[in-house]
């Protein structure tokens, strides 16, 4: 028999660690090579861990709710191997190792003396294993514990948060007497920022927000405080578009096995724009301005509980309508199933979301951090409309949308943002009734 370890698999562009959200076998349990052990969470998709081996789960190392790191063992698998030289057992004098928990614990004892309680999580803060272990062996109470600011996703506790603490704390007088004499200093930097009290009454129903919900409620305040919204309108004419789709949308179906949407068209359409104003494909960092090589573009989808959803078509401007058309899709129908991978989501340099599809006409939307820009498509409608011609003016029957365009004024000036938008609309106004495909 032998011991493999199962580790947090790499993800995706820059995801560095995941949330263990529910383990799928228990210790004990047989597992197959290619089964789901377990699922974890990031930012915004849920994904399960695969066994790369057979064998049966000998040894949890994570609980649920534990943060971790991409490359960190989870679990231990032992498996059976043909052949295999029999393990030779070594006297405790000639290689004797003290297991890590009794190293934490041999610290820890002193310790706790001093301190009233354990550290645990509540249900308001979470404290990974680390930060706990940490936390006793520098002789940590629960109060200082839960007046430091944490850095980490949703306001948790990292390691280098509670290092920095005990780094500052470790100029101070004992324990009792830094909390003492800093209780006032650090309760006001940890302060909460005030809301304003929501009564309920008898017949109120308390819903609690999923952990997506709490995760896009964060991304959409931290984007407002970021960046500085601008809009800027425009109504295209699409009537072409509108009658070529309309003309050509059967025979694509049966040649390709896929529909023809409006959002690929679009979509195209905006790759192009990009093209003529690759600074709108940028992103902030600090004082810097970092200008994309590739155009990736995200489009919004909605799932089925409400919630939205970035899919990423990578070098969106590199595909012919055929091949956007199939990723838009392949997207679309991965994210409405739950089966997107963290990697779909990663490196979006600009988004289009598609407040038509909801009967909106125009809408304001919140930009994609770190991007720049993010393009609403409202709904096509039938309207009047003055048409030009040689012979006069004439009214007439159109299809018509409106673009809205928001982005951000520290980097993008009205100019150039109102250029951006009226380029996209000049390419949907163009569109080839001949054009085949």
């Amino acid at each position: 028999m032998t011991k493999f370890e199962l580790k947090l698999p790499k993800m995706g562009e820059s995801v560095a660690e995941a949330t263990l959200t529910s383990w799928l076998k228990e210790v004990g349990d047989t597992i197959e090579e290619d089964e789901a052990v377990l699922e974890i969470a990031t930012d915004k998709v849920d994904s399960e861990v695969p066994s790369e081996v057979t064998g049966v789960l000998v040894e949890k190392l994570f609980d649920v709710d534990d943060v971790i790191q991409v490359g960190q063992t989870i679990a231990i698998i032992e498996i059976a191997v043909e052949g295999a030289i029999p393990e030779i057992s070594i006297p405790e004098e000639e290689n004797e190792v003290i297991p890590t928990k009794e190293i934490i614990a041999a610290v820890a004892a002193p310790v706790l003396e001093t301190v009233s309680s354990v550290v645990q999580s509540s249900d308001s803060r979470f404290y990974s294993p680390l930060v706990k272990n940490i936390a006793v062996a520098e002789g940590i109470s629960q109060q200082e514990l839960d007046q430091i600011s944490g850095t980490g996703k949703d306001g948790r506790v990292t390691k280098n948060d509670i290092l920095k603490f005990v780094e500052n704390r470790s100029t101070q007088p004992l324990i009792k007497e830094t909390t003492t004499i800093n209780k006032e200093a650090t309760q006001k930097e940890s302060k909460p920022v005030s809301t304003t009290p929501v009564s309920v009454n008898g017949g109120d129903e308390i819903i609690e927000m999923t952990r997506m919900g709490k995760l896009i409620a964060h991304h959409m305040v931290e984007s407002v405080q970021t960046s500085a919204h601008v809009q800027s309108f425009i109504e295209a004419d699409v009537t072409n578009i509108w009658n070529w789709r309309k003309k050509v949308k059967d025979g694509f179906t049966k040649r390709e096995g896929e529909n023809l949407t409006f959002t690929p068209i679009f979509l195209e359409a905006v790759a192009k724009a990009l093209k003529d104003f690759p600074m709108l494909n940028i992103s902030v960092d600090g004082d810097k301005i970092i200008k994309r090589k590739n155009i990736n573009l995200g489009m919004a989808a909605a799932l089925a509980d409400g919630n939205l959803i970035v899919p990423v078509i990578k070098n969106a401007d590199q595909l012919n309508l055929v091949g956007m058309s199939k990723a838009v899709n392949d997207l679309a129908q991965r994210a409405r199933g739950g089966q997107l991978k963290p990697d779909d989501i990663q490196g979006g340099t600009y988004t289009v979301t598609n407040v038509g599809t909801f009967g909106s006409i125009m809408g304001t939307p919140i930009i994609n951090q770190p991007q720049v820009g993010i393009l609403a498509l409202g709904a096509i409608r039938k309207v009047p409309a003055v048409i030009e011609t040689p012979e006069g003016d004439f009214i007439g029957i159109r299809y018509k949308m409106f673009l809205s365009h928001s982005y951000d004024h520290r980097v993008v000036n009205g100019a150039l943002g109102g250029q951006f938008v009226k380029a996209v609309a000049d390419y949907l106004e163009s569109w080839d009734l001949n054009r085949e495909i």
